[in-house]
């Protein structure tokens, strides 16, 4: 299956250091779980230029060994205008960044840009706080959070692209 038949999917944080490469990784253990790695593609950006080039923090890659994913090959890079072309998901972690790609998103494509949390609506929570100013279990929170939406977003794909994602 090459990349146009793809769905794409990008989170979006501030700095790419913690909420979105941790989305990155756990979204991709729940697609590679369900048997549709080679149909969905997962990536993730910052709205800031702060850690471009870095892995993930080491609290993140810490608390994703620990259950079972491994963020340690990612690298932060920036969130572009080219991303809202290139992705079918453009999903923020919380209003500020959304805010943000708001601003770059070219004029027609506004429906790409959602807020991650949109997908675990039985938590009640719009936004993954950011764990990076926090200890260890801020990032214990950020999973579980993560984890609940990676979810609602597999059954949303599946049930929006049934030929892609076998729904």
């Amino acid at each position: 299956m090459n990349d146009s038949q793809r769905i794409k999917v990008l989170f979006v944080c501030m700095g790419n250091i913690c909420r979105s490469p941790t989305a990155q990784g756990v979204f991709g253990k729940v697609v590679r779980e369900a048997g549709f790695a080679e149909r969905i593609l997962i990536d993730s950006a910052g709205t800031h230029a702060y850690h471009v080039g870095e892995p993930p923090d080491p609290r993140a890659q810490k608390t994703a060994r620990a259950r079972g994913i491994d963020l340690g090959d990612l690298r932060a890079r920036r969130a572009l205008a080219e991303d809202f072309r290139a992705f079918d998901y453009v999903l923020a972690m919380d209003q500020d960044n959304y805010a943000h790609l708001a601003r770059i998103c070219p004029r027609g494509m506004e429906g790409k840009l959602r807020l991650f949390m949109e997908f675990a609506p039985e938590l009640r929570i719009r936004e993954v706080p950011d764990p990076y100013y926090g200890g260890g279990d801020g990032f214990e929170r950020v999973f579980d959070m993560v984890e609940a939406a990676a979810e609602g977003l597999l059954a949303e794909i599946r049930r929006r692209y049934p030929e892609v994602a076998g729904g």
